[in-house]
């Protein structure tokens, strides 16, 4: 079969995560054509988006059979933007990733498969992008393998809309204890969006890491 990965995030996990994820779907015979924007997008069977910041369109879709997405939520709750990241401000103690088939309507399609991971309360972004990077791969190369034979269902349940976060949003509030924000710590970026908080008219950056890495 013909694959493509598009994966439109320069900044993504996913670039520098993704050598076994490649050579398992090649070891099962697949030819696999990495995109990093929609025009890249070729005739496949199937197209694996990943990480994507853009919707791709509808003549994007219909350039695979099939047209695959691994969400990092239990679909509908949690749809749109960085639902891990919210989850675990939501004092969420496990992650459910939903694989499902992209449609033109954002996070809708029906879905294949769900996997939940249990968490310990202590991971920092690193750890919970390993996670993401493992899981998805994982359910991807799954669905590869069953293809075409994929079970799907409706979504069923209430839908949520996470909206998209911003550098404001890593601020930490200096008048609240680190165990209040313990878990706006645990998902900041060190590099892209870092805490940081104001004091006297100056901002100040904290990074943070767990001690033995």
């Amino acid at each position: 079969m013909k694959i493509n990965i598009l994966c439109d995030n320069e900044d993504s996990w996913f670039w520098n995560s993704n050598s076994n994820f490649l050579k398992d779907i090649k070891n099962l015979g697949h030819k696999v054509k990495i995109c990093k924007n929609e025009n890249e997008l070729e005739k496949a069977d199937i197209s694996a988006f990943i990480s994507c910041t853009k919707i791709v369109s509808s003549e994007g879709l219909v350039k695979s059979i099939s047209n695959i997405v691994c969400h990092p939520s239990d679909l509908p709750e949690g749809r749109g933007f960085s639902p891990i990241a919210w989850d675990i401000l939501n004092n969420k103690n496990e992650l459910t990733f939903s694989l499902f088939e992209a449609t033109e309507n954002v996070d809708e399609g029906f879905i294949y498969d769900k996997i939940s991971i249990p968490l310990n309360g202590t991971e920092l972004n690193d750890e919970l992008r390993n996670i993401q990077s493992e899981v998805t791969f994982s359910m991807i190369v799954n669905y590869i393998k069953n293809f075409p034979n994929n079970s799907s269902s409706p979504q069923q349940g209430t839908s949520t809309w996470n909206r998209k976060r911003t550098t404001k949003d890593s601020e930490l509030n200096i008048n609240k204890s680190i165990a209040d924000q313990i878990n706006l710590l645990r998902i900041v970026d060190n590099k892209l969006y870092p805490a940081h908080f104001y004091y006297k008219g100056e901002k100040f950056i904290l990074k943070i890491n767990k001690e033995n890495n």
